[in-house]
């Protein structure tokens, strides 16, 4: 199932431990989130009801959530050499 984002909201995140869990939209199963999952600027936290947007794999005791997204923030994809070098010709 990796590589398909997929929807969700925080269920808890214990900053001093570093990790919490997930609950996918429309799902009652528990994902594992580890802080270094998480891809966001400055301190790597979640909050309780947080929407997210994430992937999923299967870990060795359950299923994780990776590529941990906060779903209220645009990301700009980054311009590639060739998208750089038709914008100046």
């Amino acid at each position: 199932m990796s590589g398909v984002k997929v929807s969700g909201k925080v269920k808890w995140f214990n900053n001093a431990k570093g990790y919490g869990f997930i609950n996918e939209e429309g799902k009652s199963e528990d994902l594992f989130a580890h802080y270094s999952a998480i891809k966001m600027d400055g301190y790597k936290t979640l909050k309780a009801g947080q929407a997210v947007t994430f992937e999923i794999i299967q870990g060795p005791k359950g299923l994780h959530a990776i590529e941990i997204h906060d779903a209220n923030v645009i990301t700009t994809p980054t311009p590639t050499a060739t998208s750089q070098e038709t914008a100046m010709n």
